[in-house]
């Protein structure tokens, strides 16, 4: 029988992991951890960002009688050090380090599980290795194209323009011609505080924007990381040729894919996932939450991602 979850917030209690640990990889020390049935149906969490790290609320989202979920902070994010890094840090890389760990966990298949910036992951991975892959589910997809990138620089401010006039504000008027630059710059400085203070800027735009109620959102432990990582795979077009998802699909519309994608999305507009779920085909299954924006916990989103859990 499966365990019930919290009706009201549709959250499984918290749980510690049975596993934990670390490998090392290209002078990269990254965290992972397994937690649920050891012997359930296997699922990688990729978090988002990049930089964002897994939290233990992550963890509630699946049902531990059923699942065996392991969790990975990816480079340079979370409990992963060093903190922060963007050398050796490309997809190429990231994808390299989920083979190794399956490999070390003798693991023959699993389930992807990504949003945002975790969907791209695991929508490359899944292109790159079809073989290990059984199903996958995405929340808020992101397919990493210039469109998008320059829609959450430059456009998001349509919908959310107090905390786009935030965003720019920390950046003198001349450079705003090119805002992702002026930040890159400032984030790879060697003034750490200035470091600090591009980071607090960079990473609460994307916390401002991300549910339905606009409000000013710090980042926290996570700011640093996130918005290192994120400019850093911005500036180089997250490491993936042109339209490189888009193109590749036919590699991978064989798997079963699980969509929830947030209505009032706006820093992942719902056109990528409808594209992504048109091109995909007869398996894949796209569920539009009306009531929801991008983040994963607002309870549309929630409910959704639940059912197309259990169908898995």
């Amino acid at each position: 029988m499966r365990q019930d979850y919290d009706s009201a917030i549709h959250l499984f209690p918290a749980i510690e992991p049975f596993d934990s640990g670390f490998f090392e990889r290209d002078n990269h020390q990254i965290y992972y951890e397994q937690t649920g049935n050891p012997a359930g149906k296997v699922i990688l969490f990729l978090h988002g960002g990049p930089g964002a790290g897994c939290s233990p609320a992550h963890r509630r989202l699946f049902d531990p009688t059923k699942f065996r979920v392991i969790f990975i902070d990816q480079r340079g994010s979370g409990r992963s050090k060093p903190y922060g890094s963007t050398v050796n840090n490309t997809t190429q890389d990231l994808i390299s380090d989920i083979n190794y760990l399956r490999q070390s966990l003798e693991i023959e298949k699993w389930a992807l599980f990504g949003g945002s910036w975790g969907s791209t992951l695991a929508l490359a991975y899944a292109i790159d290795s079809p073989a290990f892959v059984s199903a996958l589910i995405l929340r808020g997809v992101f397919l990493g194209t210039d469109s998008e990138i320059n829609w959450y620089l430059c456009e998001m401010k349509r919908f959310f323009p107090e905390a786009h006039e935030r965003f720019v504000s920390f950046i003198p008027e001349e450079e705003h011609h090119d805002i992702l630059l002026a930040y890159h710059k400032r984030l790879t400085s060697d003034n750490q505080k200035i470091r600090n203070e591009a980071a607090k800027f960079f990473a609460s735009y994307e916390n401002s924007c991300a549910t339905l109620h606009a409000e000013t959102r710090d980042a926290g432990q996570s700011a640093i990381s996130m918005a290192v990582l994120e400019a850093h795979y911005f500036m180089n077009n997250c490491f993936m040729p042109t339209d490189h998802i888009l193109k590749n699909v036919r590699f991978i519309q064989h798997l079963p894919c699980y969509i929830v994608q947030g209505r009032h999305d706006v820093i992942c507009p719902p056109i990528s996932a409808y594209n992504l779920h048109k091109m995909w085909g007869r398996k894949s299954k796209l569920t539009l939450v009306d009531d929801a924006g991008h983040s994963a916990f607002e309870n549309g989103t929630l409910r959704n991602l639940m059912l197309f859990l259990q169908a898995i």
